[in-house]
């Protein structure tokens, strides 16, 4: 039992103690909004911003605030900034296209944000559990930022948007894309934030300056971007621009059709191929012979191949979504059509996760989406068309694959009208671009509202259009057979040097423990 006077001593010696932790509480809430701030810098590195530069300081001062402590916050705040505000754009789509309250659709995009947050949160607690305050953050960072994008990719399906190697388009950097990816590219900017971080350290300067020298070599040591080779041709790319509040509207289907053939008529004698955009046709074939009659004449009258988005049935209240081809000169029938589905879906957009059946898709009066089988390729008069239907132009194994199939070009049709004016568009043609330079492959990308371009092997834009326009893009493009170091190996080497660098730390800090 306790006595007075020991009540009162300990009462006494509690006290600073509560005092001194009010303005330790102060002191993380502050790092942790600005984490925060450091993450909803993130966005505007990309497009339609394109300010890549931001991306280094808001790791460098992220990276700093890591080192302070309390990892899992300071990256859950960082992730949240990144991810949460970043995607604002989906609540606009969620409101307007699945009838949410503003509330809701608000809250949709937050738990989004904290979802994808986790990831950065990870990053975090990699870095601080494997390097603390050591020089050792040099390596592990870098490593960290890749094993994080690269589950990003994976986990939950993947959700690579706003890639972080994507910053490294238009710099002289880019080439390594076509050897390590997206993700393996990311260890750029990190490598370069961490190296300032200890550059400006008092304990640490040489190591930081080495690591600046090591991230200048790797951008002047970058290799060549693949080229096209081979005979020109020549695509007509059709920019339709269908409101989406009317592409599944059946008064509006007579003035769907009618603007692709007129559009189409204008440049169908100086191309060798028209591309429409994903579901160009927004019902089933299969069942309206006298539209898919209406279709054949067109075609015939223009005696050019075309490549159309549209949809097909597939039994048992499926369907699918995906690229299908269709030549005048071809010795079989018009009816039969080559066909590539599309492989990744959209969740909750194209299907409901098995496991929260009670939700509906955005899409109205369409079946859920069934995943293809085949392989992503259709051929058209002795050239391979790889198929990137929309949502697939995020995912580098997805390109990787068309082209492992035979693609000497890739096609990727899509209807970003769903976005609005937001700059989800543009973020998913800067996708679009980096799958050109990982794969050596033109992209051919038909938007309905845009963005409808020509993307080099380079990751540069050959031909564009302007967006929420009625337009056709004529412009030329080489075919490829060769295969990329990222083609033939994948991911593979670089989650081998990971695991290799990761699992020896891990070892090596639990034994400094014991």
């Amino acid at each position: 039992m306790p006595t007075r006077a020991a009540s009162t001593a300990y009462a006494f010696s509690a006290s600073p103690i509560k005092k001194h932790n009010q303005p330790v509480n102060g002191t993380r809430k502050r790092h942790a909004l600005l984490a925060l701030l450091c993450g909803a810098a993130m966005p505007f590195a990309f497009s339609p911003f394109d300010q890549a530069w931001l991306v280094i300081p808001a790791l460098t001062g992220w990276l700093w605030l890591i080192r302070q402590g309390r990892p899992l916050q300071t990256g859950f705040a960082f992730g949240l900034g990144w991810f949460g505000f970043g995607a604002w754009w989906l609540a606009p789509t969620l409101h307007t296209f699945g009838h949410l309250p503003w509330i809701a659709a608000g809250f949709c995009v937050l738990l989004v944000g904290a979802v994808m947050a986790l990831l950065p949160a990870l990053w975090a607690w990699l870095t601080w559990k494997l390097a603390g305050k050591t020089a050792l953050v040099l390596l592990v960072f870098p490593a960290a930022a890749i094993a994080e994008e690269w589950l990003r990719g994976h986990i939950f399906t993947g959700l690579p948007w706003t890639a972080l190697g994507n910053v490294l388009l238009d710099t002289p950097a880019i080439g390594w894309a076509s050897w390590f990816g997206v993700y393996g590219i990311a260890l750029l900017p990190a490598l370069t934030a961490a190296a300032l971080l200890l550059l400006l350290s008092s304990a640490h300067q040489r190591i930081g300056l080495a690591g600046i020298v090591m991230a200048g070599l790797l951008v002047l040591l970058a290799p060549a971007a693949e080229t096209g080779q081979g005979a020109v041709h020549t695509a007509a790319l059709v920019q339709a621009n269908i409101p989406q509040d009317k592409k599944w509207d059946a008064d509006f289907l007579n003035t769907t059709m009618q603007r692709y053939a007129s559009l189409s008529t204008g440049v169908a004698a100086r191309a060798d191929i028209i591309i429409w955009p994903e579901a160009a046709i927004p019902f089933f074939l299969q069942r309206a012979p006298g539209w898919s009659q209406w279709l054949n004449k067109r075609v015939e009258h223009w005696r050019t191949p075309l490549l159309y988005g549209g949809l097909q049935l597939t039994g048992q209240g499926t369907a699918q979504n995906g690229l299908f081809a269709l030549d005048p000169l071809a010795e079989t029938s018009l009816s039969e059509r080559a066909f590539a589905g599309k492989h990744h879906l959209v969740p909750f957009g194209e299907y409901v996760p098995s496991w929260i059946p009670f939700l509906h898709t955005l899409v109205p009066e369409i079946a859920n989406f069934k995943p293809a089988d085949d392989g992503g390729v259709v051929q058209l008069r002795g050239i391979a068309y790889g198929a990137l239907i929309c949502y697939e132009s995020l995912f580098p194994e997805e390109a990787r694959n068309r082209v492992l199939n035979g693609a000497q070009v890739l096609v990727n049709i899509t209807n970003d009208a769903w976005y609005g004016t937001t700059p989800a568009a543009w973020q998913h043609f800067q996708a679009a671009r980096m799958r050109a330079v990982e794969t050596g492959r033109y992209v051919l990308r038909a938007a309905n509202t845009g963005i409808t371009a020509m993307i080099q092997p380079d990751g540069e834009v050959a031909a564009i259009k302007p967006w929420w326009v009625q337009t056709a893009l004529l412009g030329h493009y080489q075919l490829s057979n060769r295969h990329t170091p990222y083609v033939r190996w994948g991911d593979w080497p670089l989650l081998i040097c990971l695991m290799m660098l990761i699992i020896p730390l891990f070892r090596g800090r639990r034994s400094s423990y014991e």
